[in-house]
């Protein structure tokens, strides 16, 4: 294993495995870029896992190094919040597959010395969690006081319980779900062949050239609908223009929205990288917990003795409530201690990662309830 920087909270290890993935791969060596912040207490008994969405990353509540933006949950994670790290031990991995430090598509492939661009082996939600179980032995924690996250981190934080029962006190699901509908893939679908159709992709093999910039930026804006709702799309954008007083009678960004999620697409070319959203993507898609376990939701949960809470959004359209009270029927069935709360927002999926002081109030009051 690498030397590791024990101080400051950005951090990396290389982990020799191998990792079995579910492919069939071993993997190794294994990549992981991770934060820490606070202090493990010495029964190892305060370690908090947050595990991040999509387009995330394990600067949860640190300036990130490419935007300079605050961390994107600095609103769950800090002094005074739900997860403080005066009292708990926070970790949060960048996912396999990713593109912010663990191994993934961009990654040096070791056999050949070049980036492993889509000879990188297709990995699971399941392939992360073994994943980030590495990271945990590396850092001398046995079990997690909890593991959290929203949207594919709930999808993680799912899996933690059906993979590792043992490992984990308490699970926070938070607007996610326990697989990906025929929609789901759909959408994404359409993002992966705007990056495909790309002629910079070339196959996925761009690095050290220009990236296919304008088939990530694409797949960005289609995905960036379904995080919305059209209550806050109207709310903040309505058919306003954009920086005029009539139409152009052409297809520049004549509306505010347009102009919106052109700025997103753009933006996110700057962080991310094309082949990682197609590996990533692909893992959720591929994600289906009861499949995992003969077909029955409630056998993922049987072996574990944690504690359970789920929060869904009632505008969130992407993974709505339906979803979360189908696992919460599979967690009583298990007879796993389950509470469950749906909140209003006008914001849609997105409501996880913006100013929600009621979400906060209930993952306080659920962490603060297994002491």
């Amino acid at each position: 294993m690498s030397e590791d920087q024990r101080f400051g909270t950005a951090r990396h290890v290389t982990l020799p495995g191998p990792l079995r993935l579910d492919g069939g791969v071993l993997l190794s060596p294994v990549d992981i870029a991770y934060e820490t912040y606070g202090t493990l207490a010495p029964d190892g008994g305060n370690a908090i896992l947050i595990c991040h969405a999509l387009t995330g990353d394990q600067h949860v509540a640190s300036e990130h190094p490419r935007t300079g933006k605050p961390g994107w949950w600095t609103r769950m994670v800090g002094p005074g919040r739900p997860i403080d790290p005066a009292r708990d031990f926070v970790i949060c991995a960048n996912v396999l597959g990713s593109c912010m430090g663990s191994s993934g598509p961009a990654s040096v492939n070791p056999a050949t010395g070049r980036p492993w661009a889509m000879a990188f082996p297709v990995i699971t939600i399941r392939d992360m969690v073994r994943a980030q179980a590495l990271l945990l032995d590396h850092l001398g924690v046995a079990r997690l006081k909890a593991v959290v996250g929203g949207s594919m981190g709930g999808m993680q934080a799912l899996s933690w319980p059906a993979t590792f029962p043992d490992r984990v006190a308490a699970v926070v699901v938070i607007a996610s779900t326990a697989r990906h509908t025929a929609q789901n893939i759909a959408f994404h679908e359409v993002g992966r062949q705007a990056i495909m159709a790309d002629p910079k992709w070339r196959e996925g093999d761009y690095y050290g050239d220009e990236p296919p910039a304008a088939g990530l930026a694409v797949a960005r804006m289609a995905a960036h609908i379904t995080y919305l709702s059209e209550a806050g799309l109207t709310e903040k954008f309505g058919r306003r223009l954009q920086a005029r007083e009539a139409k152009s009678f052409g297809f520049d960004a004549d509306f505010q929205v347009e102009s919106y999620l052109r700025h997103q697409g753009l933006s996110f070319v700057d962080r991310f990288d094309a082949n990682s959203y197609l590996y990533i993507t692909r893992a959720m898609d591929y994600f289906d917990l009861a499949e995992e376990h003969g077909g029955l939701l409630a056998n993922a949960f049987r072996a574990t003795q944690a504690r359970f809470c789920l929060v869904s959004f009632d505008t969130d359209w992407l993974y709505p409530t339906i979803e979360s009270r189908g696992i919460v029927a599979a967690l009583n069935a298990a007879g796993a201690p389950v509470s469950f709360v749906e909140l209003s927002s006008p914001y849609g999926h997105d409501a996880f990662l913006l100013e929600a002081p009621e979400m906060n109030r209930v993952v306080d009051g659920f962490l603060k309830g297994g002491r």
